[in-house]
């Protein structure tokens, strides 16, 4: 009995062994203290797992919803001269012979449209403003036959207008300046008739020397009618002068950056800043043989148009229904929303996909609209001496 006693440890030695080794964490009686160690086990634990990737953002998605917002102002569509082509067509359902009709509009998130009056440069002499006038009465024409989908608009409350009675606002111009002619009256008329701007080039004030006297007066009379002075194509000495002659924003329909493709229409870096510093406004053509011809291509032109001129003088120009290539992947209207995903993921903020898409023409159809209230004011104060 005694050597079995020697065996078995006494009370002390059997609570020796219940004491935890040195360095370990005292066990408390408290009940909820053993699942405090099982959490800071188990986040340990999680500490070496692999974390999951954080879910990536839908840039198609948000593109969507950002137009839904703010819809794009498209600044060139030569719409009204491809219907003359076609002996039937309906755009309010939808139509193959076009890219620019009210269905793929809607899908492209487009609200307002810039429909072009040109004339092709065949068109000479007197017969520039007559093809003019049948372009106007055209385009009118299609307006009220689709007016479930498309309202004329003239002014950026028209057009604002327009948007909320869900419509796509047409505006009509720009048209050339071979149809004014040396008529100040021509001018008017064909403003009174509904024409928003004019493409400043090819005529004899109007050439690679620059603007002549006759010229800025031209320059003058649309700041106080309210027509916007369109320059793509112009020589470079003309922009410089209607820039510093002009009292309302001007407009560049259809120019990219030169530095990036050196074509004529496009702008070199220095014209850029100073249309820029004039708070005039350029808009990017979807034309692959001036901005190339992917969708990153044109983005790169929005990109480098953004840094040297500034996020309020940046927009978009589709060139649908006119004989230029577009880039791959914006074959028509419906395609805006994939140019805006890729600016997405290159970074760019709401606030300027808002001007590039909506704001930037709207600022500059009210800055013509100021400048002709402006204009008027004036002229009424000095009658009235």
């Amino acid at each position: 009995m005694a050597d079995l006693q020697v065996d078995l440890d006494d009370t002390a030695a059997a609570g020796a062994l219940d004491r935890p080794a040195p360095g370990t964490p005292p066990i408390s009686d408290d009940l909820e203290a053993g699942p405090v160690h099982v959490k800071a086990a188990g986040a340990a634990l999680e500490e070496l797992l692999p974390k999951p990737e954080p879910a990536v953002p839908d840039p198609l998605g948000r593109a969507r919803a950002l137009l839904a917002a703010h819809p794009v102002a498209d600044g060139y569509s030569g719409l009204p001269w491809a219907l003359r082509a076609l002996p039937w067509y309906d755009l309010e359902l939808g139509d193959s012979a076009v890219e620019g009709d009210v269905p793929r509009l809607r899908e492209g998130g487009v609200g307002a449209q810039f429909w072009s009056l040109h004339v092709p440069e065949t068109v000479t002499g007197d017969r520039v403003l007559g093809a003019t006038l049948e372009q106007l009465d055209l385009a009118k024409q299609v307006v009220r036959g689709h007016s479930e989908g498309l309202r004329l608009a003239s002014s950026a409350s028209e057009v604002a207008d327009a948007r909320h009675c869900g419509r796509i606002a047409a505006l009509l111009g720009p048209a050339r300046a071979d149809a004014v002619g040396d008529s100040l009256a021509a001018l008017r008329a064909l403003h009174a008739l509904g024409l928003c701007s004019l493409t400043l080039s090819g005529t004899s004030w109007a050439g690679p020397q620059g603007l002549s006297p006759f010229g800025e007066e031209v320059v003058r009379e649309l700041n106080r009618l309210g027509v916007l002075a369109e320059l793509s194509g112009a020589s470079d000495a003309t922009a410089r002068r209607v820039l510093a002659v002009s009292r309302a924003p001007v407009l560049f329909a259809r120019s990219g950056a030169r530095a990036l493709r050196d074509v004529p229409a496009n702008l070199p870096d220095d014209l850029l800043a100073a249309l820029g510093a004039a708070k005039g406004l350029c808009l990017v053509p979807l034309a692959a043989g001036q901005t190339g011809s992917s969708i990153r291509e044109v983005a790169d032109h929005l990109e480098h148009v953004r840094r040297l001129a500034g996020p309020e003088s940046v927009g978009l120009s589709g060139m649908y229904d006119t004989p230029d290539a577009h880039p791959d992947g914006l074959g028509d209207a419906s395609h805006y929303p994939y140019l805006i995903a890729e600016l997405v993921e290159r970074g760019w903020p709401d606030a300027d996909l808002a001007r590039l898409t909506w704001g930037n023409v709207q600022r500059v159809l009210r800055g013509a609209d100021f400048a002709a209230r402006a204009a008027r004011e004036r002229r009424r104060r000095q009658a009235s001496f």
